[in-house]
C-alpha cells in the first residue's frame, strides 16, 4: 500500500526554484532516506508534507488517517515543565481516562443492587474504558517513558530537570523523545543523530529498526542510513531519483548509472561531431546534390534525442601529502589522567603510535576526548601521567570547534597569514580546490556556514604537510560529497593520524584501529568501526583476551590480577542473579496483573458488588507492587552502567 507520493511537485522562493517536478512514492512501513548537498530542498520537502509551506505545482498524497510527526534539524521544546512532565503530555488521553476509571470505580462502589440499570452502564462503560486504556498502553505508559529517555542519554536526575535549564541539544532530545512516544503513521527526522553520542545512536537505530509506522529522515550520517532505510531519495539540480536498498547500494548504482550515462554521452557527442564534419564536407563542395544531403543529415540530426551530460555538483578536491617523514615511534602515552578543581575526567590513558597507524578515538560525550587533544598539543597540563613523541613528529590539527580560525579575517588572509611565502596565484588556486572562487575569497570567516569554515581548515592542513594529524571530527558540517573526498584524500596519506570520531561510515573507511575511551582508561581494538562492533558483542571473547598475561608480568603479579578478575566475575554472576532475579519477579507480576485484568474485563464480575470491588482492591495492589519492581528494576540496571 502506498502511503504517500506526490507528483510533479515545485517549489520556489522569489525567482530561485528550490524543487521542480519532484515525483516519487513511497509505500507503508518503509524507511525513506533524503540525502542531497545543502540547500538541495530537503527540509523544504518536508516543510510541503507538514503544510508548513504550500507548492506552488503538483500535487502531494497521504494515505487516510496518517498522521505526521516532524522533528526539525535542531529543534528544541520550550516548556516550563520538567522532562519527566512534558513526556505525561503524550499521554495526556490515557491520564484522562485513568481519572475516569477511578470515578467509575467509585461511582459502581457505592452500587448494591447489581440489577439497577444505572449500575449495569457504569459497568458497561467501565469494561470499555479498561479495554481502550490497555489498548493506549496505559498500564506501561511510564515504563516507555523511561526507556525512551534513557535511551536518548537522559540520567535519572534529568527526568525531573526543568527543560528551560536544558542544553539546546537536549531540548533537542526532549523534542524525539516526545516523537516516538507519540507514535505518528509517518516520522519525518531531519537530523535525528546530530545531539547523540553513540551509544544513544545505537540505541535509535534499535527503535527506529522496529517502529511499526513508516520513516522520512534526512541524515548525513551514512552508517544510520546504511542501518535502516530500504530506499534513498536523492534531490540533485532541483529534482528527485528514487533508489531501492540502502545508502551504500544507493551509492554504488548511482556511481555505475552515471558512468553508463557518461559513456552514452561520449559517445553520442562523437558521433554528432562525426555528422557535422560530413554536413561541413558536403556544404563545402557548393553542389545542389550535396547540399541537399548536408540539409537532411542536418534535420535528422536536429531531432536527436540529446543525451544529457552527468551534471553534478562541484566537488572539493584535496590531496594530503608529507614535507618531511618522522621516525617510527611516533607518540607514546602512558597514565595520562585529567581533573578539574576536584573532579576527575579521565584517567589511567595509555597507549602508543607508530608511523602509519590510523587510529579512531571514541566514547560518550563529555568523557574528555577532545580534552585529550588539547593536551597533546601543550594547551593543557595533565593531572597525571606522561607524553613522549618520536623523532620529526610535524602535528596538523582539525579543532571541530574551529577556534583556529580568525572570524574578522578573510578567507584568503587566513591561509596566506599562515603560509606567507606562497603568491597569491598559489593561495586562490589551492583555495579553488575548496570551492572558494572569485570574490568568495574575500569573505570574512565569521560569514561563512559551518561547513566552509570546515573546508577552509582542511586547505590549511593540506597545504602544512604535516605527519601527525589530530582530527576532531573532521566530518561534523561537511556534505557528503565532501566526507567522501575527505576520506579518499585520507586513504593515500602516508602520515599518521589520530581521529576522535563518531562517523560511524567514516570511522570504517579510514582507520585500522579503535580506542574506546572512558573515565578509567581506554580500551584498544583492532580493525575498523565494524570490528570494534563485533568483538564488543562477542562478551566471551573479550574475557578471554582481559585473561591474557603479558610476558613480562611476575607471577605474584599474574596471581594478584587472577585473583582481582576471580572477584569481579563472582560479582558480575551475583549481580547477573540479582538482575535476573529482579526480571523473574517482573514477569510473575505482569502475568498476575494481566489475569486481574481479564477478570475485571469480565461483565459477570459486576453482578457481585463486593467482589468486584476485591479483585479492583487486588489489582491495585499489584499494579502498585509492579510499578515498584519496574523502579526497583531500573536502578539495578542504572548502576549496572555506572559501574
Amino acid at each position: 500500500m502506498i502511503l504517500f507520493s506526490c507528483e510533479k511537485l515545485s517549489k520556489s522562493f522569489g525567482i530561485n526554484p528550490v524543487l521542480d517536478q519532484l515525483s516519487f512514492s513511497v509505500k507503508a512501513g518503509s524507511c525513506l532516506g533524503i540525502v542531497g548537498s545543502n540547500g538541495a530542498g530537503k527540509t523544504t520537502l518536508f516543510k510541503l508534507i507538514t503544510g508548513e509551506l504550500s507548492s506552488d505545482e503538483g500535487s502531494l498524497y497521504l494515505a487516510k488517517d496518517t498522521t505526521i510527526g516532524c522533528l526539525k534539524q535542531n529543534e528544541v521544546v520550550s516548556s516550563s515543565n520538567t522532562v519527566w512532565e512534558e513526556m505525561l503530555t503524550v499521554f495526556a488521553p490515557v491520564l484522562e481516562m485513568e481519572k475516569r476509571i477511578r470515578f467509575l470505580e467509585q461511582k459502581i462502589s457505592v452500587h448494591s443492587d447489581a440489577q439497577n440499570p444505572e449500575y449495569q452502564e457504569l459497568t458497561e462503560e467501565y469494561g470499555t474504558l479498561l479495554e481502550q486504556f490497555d489498548e493506549k498502553s496505559g498500564y506501561i505508559y511510564q515504563s516507555l517513558m523511561r526507556g525512551v529517555l534513557t535511551g536518548l542519554g537522559f540520567s535519572l536526575e534529568e527526568f525531573h530537570q526543568p527543560i528551560w535549564q536544558l542544553s539546546g541539544g537536549q531540548k533537542t532530545r526532549v523534542a524525539l523523545a516526545k516523537l516516538l512516544l507519540e507514535k505518528p503513521s509517518l516520522l519525518l527526522l531531519d537530523e535525528p543523530t546530530n545531539h547523540l553520542d553513540l551509544e544513544s545512536v545505537q540505541w535509535l537505530e534499535g527503535s527506529l529498526k522496529d517502529y511499526p509506522g513508516t520513516i522520512f529522515i534526512i541524515s548525513h550520517d551514512r552508517f544510520f542510513l546504511d542501518s535502516l532505510c530500504d530506499c534513498i531519495l536523492e534531490i540533485e539540480n532541483r529534482n528527485g531519483c528514487l533508489y531501492q536498498g540502502n545508502y551504500s547500494e544507493y551509492h554504488k548504482r548511482k556511481q555505475q548509472n552515471r558512468e553508463i550515462q557518461l559513456k552514452e554521452y561520449r559517445q553520442q557527442q562523437k558521433e554528432i561531431r562525426r555528422q557535422e564534419e560530413i554536413i561541413q564536407r558536403f556544404r563545402s563542395f557548393n553542389r545542389e546534390k550535396s547540399i541537399r544531403a548536408a540539409e537532411s543529415r542536418q534535420r535528422a540530426l536536429n531531432k536527436l534525442e540529446r543525451v544529457d551530460k552527468p551534471v553534478g555538483t562541484q566537488d572539493v578536491r584535496m590531496s594530503f601529502h608529507v614535507n618531511k617523514h618522522s621516525g617510527n615511534d611516533v607518540l607514546r602515552v602512558e597514565g595520562l589522567g585529567m581533573s578539574f578543581d576536584s573532579r576527575s575526567l579521565f584517567e589511567n590513558v595509555s597507549f602508543s603510535l607508530e608511523k602509519g597507524d590510523r587510529v579512531g578515538i571514541i566514547g560518550p560525550n563529555g568523557v574528555g576526548k577532545t580534552t585529550l587533544f588539547r593536551i597533546l598539543l601543550g594547551k593543557l597540563q595533565p593531572s597525571a601521567g606522561s607524553i613522549h613523541y618520536g623523532t620529526g613528529v610535524d602535528i596538523g590539527y582539525y579543532d571541530q570547534e574551529q577556534s583556529s580560525l580568525t572570524p574578522e579575517k578573510s578567507v584568503i588572509n587566513e591561509l596566506w597569514d599562515v603560509f606567507p611565502l606562497l603568491s597569491e596565484t598559489q593561495i586562490r588556486s589551492t583555495l579553488a580546490l575548496f570551492l572558494f572562487r572569485g570574490d568568495d575569497v574575500y569573505k570574512p570567516i565569521h560569514q561563512l556556514s559551518g561547513g566552509e569554515r570546515g573546508r577552509v581548515m582542511l586547505s590549511k592542513l593540506m597545504l602544512a604537510g604535516n605527519n601527525f594529524l589530530l582530527l576532531d571530527e573532521p566530518t561534523n558540517h561537511l556534505d557528503m560529497a565532501s566526507k567522501e573526498v575527505l576520506e579518499e584524500s585520507l586513504a593515500d596519506y602516508t602520515g599518521t593520524m589520530l581521529i576522535i570520531s563518531h562517523d560511524r561510515y567514516f570511522l570504517n573507511k579510514i582507520v585500522d584501529r579503535i580506542l574506546e575511551f572512558e573515565e578509567n582508561g581506554v580500551t584498544e581494538y583492532q580493525g575498523n568501526y565494524n570490528d570494534y562492533l563485533e568483538k564488543k558483542k562477542s562478551q566471551e571473547l573479550l574475557l578471554a583476551l582481559s585473561e591474557q598475561e603479558p610476558a613480562e608480568k611476575t607471577r605474584t603479579a599474574q596471581k594478584e590480577e587472577r585473583r582481582k578478575e576471580r572477584q569481579e566475575r563472582q560479582k558480575r554472576k551475583a549481580f547477573q542473579q540479582l538482575l535476573k532475579a529482579a526480571e523473574e519477579n517482573i514477569h510473575a507480576l505482569e502475568i498476575e496483573v494481566q489475569e486481574l485484568e481479564t477478570t475485571l474485563y469480565d461483565p459477570e464480575l459486576y453482578q457481585d458488588a463486593d467482589k468486584m470491588l476485591d479483585i479492583q482492591q487486588q489489582y491495585n495492589q499489584k499494579k502498585t507492587t509492579l510499578n515498584a519492581a519496574y523502579e526497583e528494576w531500573l536502578k539495578l540496571h542504572d548502576s549496572q552502567e555506572e559501574e
